[in-house]
Formats: structure tokens, sequence, C-alpha cells
């Protein structure tokens, strides 16, 4: 039969990998056929696929087999895969080649999944375009003059243009979510905790999550179920026992309560998007959901909050890279000039900038000004959003305020960049579940572009967002 990787879905392919209509190898060779070298989606493609695909042939044959054996996905390429090289879309890392495995990855090779190679992203996972790779940009697959989002937006276009099923992206502050919206995806970022972030290369540790971006909602929980649980290589990860506990609690047997923060939707959001938040709304409670309207009251302070967190973290993190414990090294002649000849060739202009404003937040007698007051504010933003969960299941937004913009449009205007993150960072600085589903389309110079919708839930909720997101797409409870 004909493999279309664009209309497979997990089970779908499971199910023809078990009748024997197709073989894994021949599915692996179909995503490979998909790869669109124009659209820059990876880094690097893994001259192992079909020898990964015929040991899941065996599995198969034996009878030893997951939904996800011989189910291609593309990974993100900040994301250690033992041998395999991972330069997080930078040239300071340019010829590393991991020497273990992450979890995740752990994980989805027990399960049989065959990896197609690593995505492009922005460098160490800082923007919100793909521009900011060293690799050069990743173009968005319904308008090539366009963006395809960030950090993750090789994995969402790897996705959209079926080089694989399904992908692994990391998450910051918008970094699944928002390329899922621009490719017309489903992203999920879960609950800080539930995903283990060993071997992920770090940029905000107390905001990365590793997530999963599939076509469907189905496929993305499918994923989810194989990589999250507890983990001793990660000391944040929950305990199982408690994350099976709060699924008792969830009643998916009832129509839900929306909230909207409506005083936080009324500016900066481009027509169109608006127009289709209001029809999505709409059709919720077409569903028979209620939606309701709900207050917010420190949510203007997020993107603050989250700029000033975000760029602390960083700093410390890529301390690491210096030509002597980790990266290349341009050699000068003594050790500062070794530090600087490497970071400030090796980084990117963004990386860089992030590293100084982070550098400045943390620094004697600004510390206490910027820091401190991120960090008490961050408690206060949290608080709000339990109380709102005390009245309402879900909170609903759109995902990005603007469709997929022109590649160097937002370039020379980082702040502008910034504000596109204006409804992804809370779920990041709150510690919550997010996922991004495809709401609609709108028209822009003769072309198609995507818009998503954002619908986020109390800690350890996927289960319920899943279920929502279903209800709304129209996709069946498998």
């Amino acid at each position: 039969m004909k493999i279309t990787p664009q209309t497979l879905t997990i089970r779908k392919a499971h199910q023809h990998l078990l009748a024997g209509d197709f073989t894994a190898c021949d599915l692996a060779q179909a995503c490979l056929d998909n790869i669109d070298d124009n659209l820059n989606v990876f880094i690097e493609i893994f001259d192992d696929v079909l020898e990964q695909a015929k040991k899941a042939d065996e599995r198969i044959k034996n009878k030893q087999t997951t939904l996800l054996t011989g189910i291609p996905i593309a990974i993100k390429n900040n994301i250690l895969i033992k041998g395999k090289r991972t330069t997080a879309g930078s040239k300071i890392l340019e010829n590393y080649y991991a020497t273990y495995d992450a979890t995740v990855i752990k994980k989805l090779k027990e399960a049989g999944a065959v990896f197609i190679g690593g995505t492009n992203l922005d460098e160490f996972a800082m923007g919100s375009s793909t521009e900011n790779s060293a690799y050069g940009v990743t173009k968005n697959p319904y308008d090539g003059t366009r963006v395809a989002g960030g950090s993750s937006g090789g994995s969402a276009v790897a996705v959209a243009i079926g080089a694989c099923l399904v992908a692994l992206g990391t998450d910051t502050g918008g970094s699944t979510r928002q390329p899922a919206s621009f490719c017309s995806i489903v992203g999920v970022k879960p609950t800080y905790g539930t995903v283990s972030r060993y071997g992920a290369v770090a940029m905000g540790s107390s905001l990365d999550q590793i997530s999963p971006l599939g076509k469907t909602v189905d496929d993305s929980q499918i994923v989810f179920d194989c990589i999250h649980g507890e983990d001793k290589m990660d000391s944040t990860t929950l305990p199982d026992k408690m994350y099976e506990e709060n699924q008792k609690k969830i009643n998916l047997n009832r129509k839900k309560i929306i909230g909207v923060p409506r005083h936080f939707l009324e500016r900066g959001i481009d027509d169109d998007v608006l127009k289709n938040f209001e029809e999505s709304l709409k059709k919720f409670g077409k569903e028979g959901y209620q939606v309701k309207e709900i207050e917010l009251p420190n949510l203007d302070y997020v993107l603050a909050v989250y700029y000033i967190l975000m760029p602390a973290e960083v700093s410390t993190n890529l301390a690491r890279f210096d030509g002597m414990r980790f990266g290349s090294l341009k050699e000068g002649k003594n050790l500062l000039e070794d530090y600087i000849k490497t970071r400030g060739q090796d980084f990117g202009k963004e990386v860089r900038r992030r590293i100084m404003l982070g550098t400045y937040v943390l620094s004697a007698g600004y510390h206490d000004a910027y820091y401190n007051k991120a960090v008490a504010l961050r408690k206060i933003i949290k608080k709000d959003f339990k109380e709102a969960f005390q009245t309402v299941d879900a909170i609903i937004t759109p995902t990005s305020p603007i469709p997929a913009f022109k590649i160097g449009e937002k370039s020379n205007d980082p702040l502008q960049m910034y504000l596109a993150d204006i409804f992804t960072v809370s779920a990041n600085v709150v510690g919550i579940p997010a996922i991004s589903i495809p709401s609609g389309f709108t028209d822009r110079e003769g072309k198609k572009l995507p818009l998503g919708l954002q619908i986020m839930a109390s800690e350890m909720q996927e289960n319920l967002l899943f279920q929502i997101s279903r209800e709304f797409l129209g996709e069946n409870n498998y």
C-alpha cells in the first residue's frame, strides 16, 4: 500500500504494521522521502534510521511491540541521544557527540521508536522563530517566506510535512506550543516535573520541559504517556504516586467550565486571531461547555517576570560552555582571552544578549531589585492561577497574538519578538500543563496561515487537557 505519513496516526500505523500492510522500514523510508531540504528542518538526519527500523520489524515479528514500536520520531537537537551529534543549534557544540541517552530517549528506545534525526532550533532554545539557529532558519511549510515558530521550529515542521509521525521539543516559554500553532499541529507543555529533564541541554532549569508534538491529540498523548514519570536522575520530577493519586481526582464525565481572562486580551492581538478566538469560544458553548470570564490580577506582569527569571537561569546554565569544560575552544593569549574569544565568537547574538541580561539581574546591587522581586511575583501569579482553578476547569487564550510572521521581520526588534510569547510564558512560570491545538486559518498574501488555541489546566491535569482538546477538534476518544 502507498504510505502517506502526513495522514497516518500512531494507532493507524501500528495497526498496519501488525497487519503486515507495510514494514517499519517502509514507513521510515516514506518519512525520509518527505524531508524537504528547502525548509531546513533537520540539523542532522541519522545514518542508521533503516537499521533502527529493521530492529523494530524484528520486534513486530516476535510480537514484542508497544504502540510506538516502529514509529518514526524526530528529536529536537538539544536532547541527547548516545553517539549522536547534539548541537543545541549552536556553533559552540558543533562537534559534540552525546555520551549517554536522555531519560526520554531511553524510554522511547525501550518502546521501539525509530529516531529520524535531530531537528533545527533556536540556539540553546532561545527564540520564537528558529531564526537564531547557527544552522539557518527553518521555514514555515504553509509559506516559505515566514517563520515556523520557535524554538522547536524544526520539530513542528517535521511533523507537519510527514518527515516523522511525532516529535519531541522542549518548552521553556512556549517553544512547542507556538510552533505547533504556526504549523497547524498539536503541541503539549506538561506540568513541570512530570517529564524528566535529564539529558536535555538546560536553558532555564525552573521553566524547561521536554514536550511532545503530533498531528493529533491522541498521538501527543501516546508520547506523553511513554515519556512521563519519576526519574532518580532528575530530582525535580514528581513522584509517580502523587501523579496517580491526582488522576483519580479528575472527573472526565461532566462538562467543564472554561475560563477566559478577557482583561488580558484587550490589546496587541491581531484582528483575525481575536476573531478566531471568539469563534472557538462559541464552539465550546455548542459542545456544552460553560464559558466564564475570569480575573488573573497579576497576569500583566508575567512576561516581565519571565524575562528576568529566564535570562538569570540562562546566565548560570551557560557558564559551563567556556571551551574548557564544554564546547569548542578559541585560543587566546591567556585564559581570559580564551573565554572571551570562545564565548564571543561561538555564541550567537541572542544568546549573548540573554547571558548579559541574566548576569545583570543577578549582579550585586541589582539582585534584590530585579531577580528577588521576580521570584516573589512568580509566587503571587501562581496563587492567582490556583484561585482561578477553584472556579474553572481550564483557562483558554490564543496560543500566539499573531500568525506566523515574515522571516527577518522582527529580527532587529527583540522586544517585539519577546511579546510573541505573551500568552504562553504563564504556563511555564506557574508550572502548569498547557496544550496548543489547531483552531483555524487566516489568509495573508494569498496563503493560508494556521492559528492555534491554547488550553491550560491545573497541575498534573494533562488528561483533562487531552479530553477537552479532543472534544473541540472532534477527535474520537480512543
